[in-house]
Parts: C-alpha cells; sequence; structure tokens
C-alpha cells in the first residue's frame, strides 16, 4: 500500500473519529438535558427580567462584544448586536468569499427570516443553550457560557505582543464557529481563544452579570417602541410615500431605492429613534410584511408595494450607521422637487432587471434636476451608501479608488435644460449597469460590452458639450455646485482604509493628489452600481465586474476634473495618475477618457495649475466648507497644536509603519478640559488604482503620508494612544525617529493602548463615550476586527 494512499484513510478515519464525537456530544447532551429546540426568550415589558437585559446585560454585551459581532463581517455571522441575532446565533459560512461562482444565500438580519427557528432551517447554530431550561444546563449546552468560562480561566499571556503562531488577527483567518457539540474539542484545540478573542477579559462584575444572565436562560427584551409622537410623525410620513397616483408611486419608489441603507430618524425629536423605509406587502395602518428581495428593485411579486417604517432594532455601530434627518422642511423641499413641476407620469416601469438595474430608463418620466437635486441636497449620505452601504469591508471593491481625494458636484443649474434631459434619455442604453444580470455573472464578456458603452457614451458626451460651448464659451469654476451658499454637502473627502473607506463633509487635509465633479448620471451610475445594484452574496463574477465597472466611473469623474485643466496638462496630469496600467485600460483612456478638447476659460498664472484650481476652489466653496476636522481647532494650547501639526507632516516609509486608522485621546493639562480626540489616517500611494489583484506591486511607498484630523474618523481602529498634553511635543519629536519595526514598537511601549494592556477596556469605553456625546446622531459602536497586534 503506497504511503499516499495510507495518508488518505489516516484523514478519512479522523474525519470519521471527530465527526462521531460531536455525535457522539449531542446524544450526551440529549440524554443529559433532552432535546435542542429554539426557546422564547424575550421577557415582556416592564419586568424584572427585561429590565435586568437592558440596564445590565445589554450594555456589557455592546461594549464587550458588539464591538467584534455586527454586520456582515462579524466572526462566523454572530451578531451580537440585538436579542434576535443573539438567540439566531452562529454560521459556519462565510459571506466575504470572493471565489464563490454561484450567489450565496442571503442571511441578512430581520429580512432573510423572521424567528429563530427558520434560522435553523437556514443552518444557523444556537450559541444559546436550546435544551432543558436549569442553570447546569443554561452554563454547560451553551457556546456563549462556555466561551466566558474559558476566556475567564485562561486569560490573556502576560505578553505585550501576542504570538503570531498562536494567534491570528487576519480578516480572512481560519474561523472555528464551534457548535455546542464541538466545544470541547476546541477547548482542549484553543484554551487561549475564549471571548473577548484576542483581548482582554471581562471584569469578574461583569462575568458575573453575564452568567447569572445566562444560568437563567438568557431572557432579553424586545426594543421598546417608539414615543406617541414619533409614531405620529411615522404615520404621516407613511401617508406621504403611499400615495395612490402614478407619480406619487413613481416618486416614492425612487425616494425608497436611494435610501433603502439609511438610517432614518426625526430631527425634531429630543431623543431620536431610527428607522429603515422598506417595502412591505401591507399598507399603513397593519404590521409590516416585509418584502424581501436581494435588491431593492427587484420584482416584489405582488401588484402594490407599500413604504413602511421599521424601527431599528440593532446597535448602533460606526460602520453601517447612515443617519438621515426627516422633518417637515424636508417633507416640504421633496413637494418642491417633485410634485410642483408640471409632468406627467404615464405609466409605472415595471421591475425587469434590464430595465429596473438601469435608473436612467425606470425613472425616464421624473424630471432629472428633481432627481440629482435630491442627491446632492444630502451628498454625504449618497456617496455614503457606497462606503457603508450594503457592505461592511471589501477590499476587491474599494481598491478602485485612491486613499484620498476631494469630490465636487457640478451645478444643478448648468444641467436643468430640457437638452440635457433629451441627451440623457438618448443615452439610456449606453448607461446600462451590471445589476441587470443579477448575482451570477460571467466578468469577461459582461465587462468588454460595458467598456465598449461606456466608450459610446463618453464620444456622445463630448460631442454634445463641444456643441454646448461652440460660442466661445469655456468651463470656469461656475461649472461646480457651492452648495446654493448654504449646503455643506458640496464639498466632501473620501478617504480609503485599504478594505473599508470614510466620506466627510469638507475638504480634509492637504490638497490630494486626484479629485472627482460629479453630474447627475455619474453620482446616479455609482448608487445604483455599489449601493442598490451590489449583492455582497454575488458570485466572483457579479463583484469582478462591479469593481472593473467602477474603473469607468472614476475616471468619468476624474476627466469632469482634469477639463478645467488647461488643454496642454490634461493628459500629462492623467497619466501620472495610470503610471503603469495595462494595455487595455491604456487604450481606453487614450481614446475615450477626456477628450473633450476645449480649452478651459480659467486663467492660470502658475506652472502649477492643479494646485491653483484646488485653491480656486477652496476659495469658491469656504463659506459652505465643513472645518469639523481641522486639528487646529482642538481645546489645547500652542505647543500642543504646533505638536500635531508636526505629526501630520509624517510621510514617506515613515507614513507606511502606521495602520490605516490610529485614535489618539489627548488628556488636556486644564483638568475641567475634556479630553481631546484625534486620528491619525494614513494615505496609501499607488501608481494607478486600476489592477484588481496586485495592489502591493503597484505600491508607492516613499510617497505614503499621513492626514491628522479631529474627532473620530473611520469605524476600525487599528491603534490606540493615550498621551498627555504636555507630552505631545516629545512624542511628535519621537514619531520623527520611527524608521523601522523595532522603532515603532518602541514608539508603542511609550504611547499605546494595546489591545493586551489591563486598562484596554477603561480605555475603549471612555472613547465610545466621548464620540457619544460629541455626535449623539452620527456616533456608533467602533468596530475591534482590524486592532493589530504589534
Amino acid at each position: 500500500m503506497s504511503i499516499k494512499h495510507c495518508k488518505r484513510i489516516f484523514i478519512l478515519l479522523l474525519t470519521v473519529l471527530f465527526s462521531g464525537c460531536a455525535v457522539y456530544a449531542g446524544f450526551n447532551f440529549d440524554q443529559q438535558f433532552g432535546r435542542a429546540e429554539p426557546q422564547q426568550r424575550i421577557a415582556p415589558a416592564n419586568t424584572l427580567q427585561a429590565n435586568n437585559y437592558l440596564t445590565e446585560v445589554k450594555p456589557i454585551i455592546e461594549n464587550r462584544c458588539v464591538v467584534c459581532h455586527a454586520c456582515y463581517d462579524a466572526p462566523c455571522q454572530l451578531k451580537l448586536s440585538s436579542a434576535e441575532g443573539i438567540d439566531r446565533g452562529s454560521n459556519k459560512e462565510k459571506v466575504y468569499e470572493g471565489t464563490r461562482l454561484i450567489a450565496a444565500n442571503t442571511t441578512r438580519m430581520f429580512i432573510d427570516a423572521q424567528s429563530t427557528a427558520q434560522w435553523r432551517d437556514k443552518g444557523f447554530n444556537a450559541v444559546l443553550n436550546e435544551r432543558e431550561q436549569s442553570p447546569e444546563a443554561n452554563t454547560q449546552a451553551g457556546v456563549m457560557a462556555r466561551m466566558l468560562q474559558l476566556k475567564q480561566a485562561h486569560p490573556l499571556p502576560e505578553q505585550t505582543v501576542l504570538t503570531a503562531d498562536e494567534w491570528d488577527f487576519s480578516l480572512d483567518r481560519n474561523q472555528q464557529c464551534p457548535t455546542i457539540e464541538e466545544m470541547a474539542q476546541y477547548e482542549h484545540d484553543y484554551p487561549q481563544w475564549g471571548m473577548p478573542y484576542g483581548l482582554p477579559k471581562i471584569s469578574d462584575a461583569d462575568n458575573k452579570v453575564l452568567m447569572d444572565w445566562l444560568s437563567a436562560g438568557s431572557p432579553m427584551a424586545a426594543v421598546a417602541p417608539p414615543s406617541l409622537s414619533t409614531q405620529a410623525k411615522v404615520s404621516k410620513w407613511e401617508k406621504f410615500l403611499n400615495g395612490d397616483s402614478f407619480k406619487q408611486q413613481l416618486v416614492s419608489r425612487y425616494i425608497y431605492e436611494h435610501l433603502f441603507v439609511a438610517h432614518l430618524y426625526f430631527s425634531d425629536e429630543e431623543t431620536p429613534v431610527f428607522f429603515n423605509l422598506v417595502r412591505s406587502r401591507t399598507a399603513p395602518g397593519k404590521p409590516i410584511d416585509i418584502i424581501a428581495t436581494r435588491r431593492p428593485f427587484d420584482d416584489p411579486g405582488v401588484e402594490r408595494v407599500y413604504y413602511r417604517f421599521q424601527q431599528v432594532r440593532e446597535t448602533i455601530v460606526d460602520k453601517t450607521h447612515m443617519p438621515y434627518a426627516l422633518n417637515p422642511t424636508k417633507m416640504a423641499r421633496i413637494e418642491t422637487l417633485f410634485f410642483k413641476p408640471s409632468y406627467t407620469v404615464a405609466a409605472l416601469p415595471g421591475y425587469e432587471p434590464e430595465l429596473a438595474a438601469n435608473p436612467m430608463e425606470a425613472f425616464r418620466q421624473l424630471p432629472v434636476d428633481s432627481r440629482y437635486r435630491f442627491m446632492i441636497d444630502n451628498a454625504q449620505n449618497t456617496i455614503m451608501g457606497f462606503i457603508k452601504g450594503p457592505v461592511c469591508r471589501g477590499q476587491l471593491a474599494l481598491n478602485v479608488i485612491n486613499d484620498r481625494f476631494w469630490v465636487f458636484f457640478v451645478d444643478p443649474a448648468m444641467a436643468d435644460t430640457p437638452r440635457v434631459d433629451a441627451f440623457y434619455q438618448d443615452q439610456a442604453k449606453n448607461l446600462r449597469m451590471p445589476a441587470e444580470h443579477e448575482s451570477n455573472t460571467l466578468p469577461l464578456t459582461h465587462w468588454m460590452s460595458y467598456a465598449k458603452q461606456q466608450g459610446r457614451f463618453l464620444r456622445a458626451k463630448n460631442a454634445f458639450m463641444a456643441d454646448t460651448f461652440k460660442n466661445g464659451e469655456h468651463l470656469t469654476t461656475d461649472l461646480v455646485w457651492d452648495g446654493d451658499g448654504y449646503n455643506d454637502n458640496a464639498t466632501l473627502t473620501v478617504l480609503r482604509h485599504f478594505d473599508s473607506a470614510t466620506v466627510t463633509k469638507g475638504l480634509v487635509g492637504k490638497p490630494p493628489k486626484t479629485a472627482w465633479i460629479l453630474d447627475y448620471s455619474l453620482l446616479e451610475r455609482i448608487h445604483y452600481l455599489l449601493v442598490a445594484g451590489f449583492d455582497v452574496y454575488g458570485n466572483f463574477g457579479h463583484q469582478l465586474v462591479t469593481r472593473m465597472y467602477m474603473d469607468f466611473l472614476r475616471m468619468e469623474g476624474e476627466s469632469n476634473f482634469l477639463s478645467l485643466l488647461p488643454s496642454s496638462t490634461r493628459r500629462s496630469e492623467l497619466a501620472d495618475w495610470y503610471l503603469g496600467a495595462d494595455q487595455h485600460l491604456t487604450q481606453f483612456l487614450q481614446g475615450d477618457i477626456n477628450a473633450f478638447d476645449q480649452p478651459t476659460g480659467i486663467q492660470f498664472t502658475t506652472g502649477h495649475p492643479k494646485q491653483e484650481l484646488f485653491e480656486m476652489l477652496e476659495q469658491k466653496l469656504k463659506p459652505v466648507n465643513s472645518t469639523r476636522y481641522d486639528y487646529r481647532q482642538a481645546e489645547l494650547g500652542n505647543n500642543a497644536i504646533n505638536a500635531l501639526n508636526n505629526i501630520d507632516q509624517l510621510k514617506g516609509r515613515q507614513a507606511t509603519l502606521f495602520p490605516e486608522l490610529s485614535y489618539i485621546m489627548v488628556m488636556p493639562s486644564n483638568p475641567a478640559s475634556a479630553p481631546q480626540l484625534f486620528t491619525l489616517v494614513r494615505n496609501s500611494a499607488h501608481k494607478n488604482i486600476s489592477s484588481l489583484f496586485s495592489e502591493e506591486a503597484n505600491r508607492l511607498y516613499d510617497q505614503d503620508n499621513v492626514t491628522l484630523v479631529k474627532g473620530i474618523l473611520g469605524s476600525y481602529p487599528g491603534a490606540f494612544w493615550l498621551v498627555d498634553e504636555g507630552d505631545l511635543p516629545a512624542l511628535a519629536r519621537e514619531i520623527k525617529m520611527v524608521y523601522t519595526e523595532a522603532d515603532y514598537t518602541k514608539f508603542m511601549d511609550r504611547y499605546a493602548v494595546r489591545r493586551t494592556d489591563p486598562d484596554f477596556w477603561s480605555f475603549s469605553d471612555k472613547l465610545n463615550q466621548l464620540y457619544q456625546q460629541n455626535f449623539p446622531i452620527e456616533a456608533g459602536l467602533l468596530d475591534y476586527n482590524r486592532l493589530e497586534n504589534r
């Protein structure tokens, strides 16, 4: 018998042995505590059990568990951000699986199943005991209880940095996700891996609260219903969104498809409650019967759709939180945009994928100006949709954008003409979107098709522009929207953090390498590509074509910006942005991007026109440019501000040594002042961002730099620093001496609160508390899945 054959038999025997152990363990639990079945765990409101959960248990779960277990990237799909999520449990399948050939089944909380029993049918395993409800069974036959006990028995080793061969903190690590039947083997193989994983154990007092709660059967409480005042506002808005006329139904469909990922709230409420806008089979006044489709424009399967407000039942976490304010002013604005103009909706569009995935076709009966103004009125939320919307992370999707760039918008007044409306209608076929192929796509064939249609559109657009400016007129900064003098959504900054990103109001940091100027069609297509039409459960082809299509849209936005520069410098600037681009992209760049060759109407006076243009735009938009993130406005002394300025100058390979996001808490010299928070953002430079799988090969480490901002920016901290104001000058000097990994370790030894620090949880609590106090509407719990171990 060959050695290879012996190995196969050995592996087979091991598989049978361990599967047999799991079966035996399950049988043993059944013998001891009875067969498992979902339990009723929601305690009646106003009972002692419900109050104990809300006031004692839930805060611990949020601040110690939800910080790693929320959204699609929660380890083992274990979402602990709601009572329903805790009861649902875990699943061994990964949502983020970039190689799957067939789209996966969706597992969205509160959408794809409505009960724990339904989640069991979908392959989710309990983390709470579902057998006999006795203290012994609840603590011995529940994964969550066993994980907490394992951590208490085996706290973190006394190491500043945990050894890499024993701990894996990579996002794509091999997750064990043990069921209760597999728990004994897990405890034997990974005794250090109790929960919280790779972080200090929770305090004895907190552990007792959780263990007492688990021992008692884990009674939980439903989310408290909104106040009568809030319910009245919900009723008013649901009535507004569910009118019977074709115009009302089409407008509401448009609003829904743009706000379905937002957290809606009423800004005139003292304590806001957040809602999701959902499609329901039932009309207002009746319980919501949610229509669970992959995309917001998929066929609902009913004759009439109703748009309803479903209360958010999960803990608010920063990485998915997109607050959107509703009030009488907003309702009046929608009336002005969509109902005061004179136009007719003759018939409602269908939901065929070819039509519904293309907003230029589906909503062609609505005025372009109304659609565009609706999106840019809250442009940060619109752009945030593709930053936070259907994904929590996605390097394949986000390596299509630079690490930091500014975003501007075409003035809607320049596009509010019948000629523009007619142009978009004429080009609708060239503006088709990948989601028309739904979630299973063949990448190469479809990408070539979309490349050709984008080329046709750009040539038509350039011809349209040339005809528009044929009488000696030229583009100037008048092209750029000024926010109508009051709207601070007119200037945005997008910052990428490898596989996550942030969009902020204002022109943050020094002038960037690139910028976008977005017009209506571009903004609309970005939304339908990356938000409404993107499926995180889709197959490899769907995700790949989506990413490749975004190349075209990014370059179109960049081309709009370049059209304001002297025509003689546009090509050289573009070439600098796309060093080493592949042959197909180079041909596309040379043939279709920036073929608009009309001279700019701007008079440049230096040899650095891009810098001049940025300065002009900054000056023009100064009245609406948010300065929220300006570290120079921190409540610190001059010496500290000067030190912060020195930190902001870090660049090159020194900057490369720092993580994507470092959160800094500065304790002021004045004891009466609150701690000041800052974020040090690392910006990674690239030759180009057009390559799909060779990002490392495209890196330009010598051109890396940092952006220091006041406050919290981003959702995924990589490192925590704690420093007294008086020590900031010393920190600024020492950071300039960090050239190697050893230097970085020495620096962190002095200033970091590492994941192994005994004071980690008290620091974490203070950080989240300050964030919530400073920005009660915007703030959500931060996520610790990217905390470094260095």
